[in-house]
């Protein structure tokens, strides 16, 4: 299990073999990647900051991977999130979960991106067309992230 904020790119194809290297009982690895985007709902992004609380950010972001791990079997989780400037097609953030079938790593993926998104302490300001701006939380995030207190799982997942 690994949590890193970090300022740096990081190698995608070099976490998921830190993950699996010499291991023969993973069956599955689910990744999700987010990427800086050049436009939000029509508006051309020029460049975004990520800020977050040190110590705090990471001690939110373990629990969350400590409550995955709880609720589906899990090998190994990696969590990466980067903080500071970033432009269009910087990558931004790293999941990665393995474990032996499949569902369990795409719902443990899944439940720690709609967390990341509501729950961990980061603070997003947008860069358009020489003017700043924070970026406040969406509702879609939110109900994605409700779910899971509500069904425990993933909706429709197989128990």
């Amino acid at each position: 299990m690994a949590v890193r904020l970090q300022r740096e790119d990081f190698d995608i194809g070099a976490e998921i073999a830190e993950l699996t290297q010499g291991r023969t009982d993973i069956g599955a690895v689910a990744t999700f990647t987010g990427v800086c985007r050049a436009d939000n709902e029509g508006h051309r992004i020029e460049a975004m900051t990520l800020e977050h609380y040190p110590g705090m950010a990471e001690a939110e972001i373990l629990r969350h991977v400590e409550e995955a791990q709880a609720r589906w079997p899990l090998f190994g989780v990696t969590v990466i999130h980067r903080y500071g400037r970033l432009v269009p097609g910087d990558n931004v953030v790293l999941v990665v979960a393995t474990s032996s079938h499949r569902e369990a790593a795409f719902a443990a993926a899944e439940f720690l991106m709609d967390y990341l998104k509501t729950r961990a302490p980061f603070w997003k300001k947008e860069e358009r067309a020489g003017a700043a701006g924070w970026v406040e939380a969406r509702q879609a995030d939110d109900a994605a992230a409700q779910r899971w207190r509500q069904a425990g799982r993933r909706p429709g997942a197989a128990e």
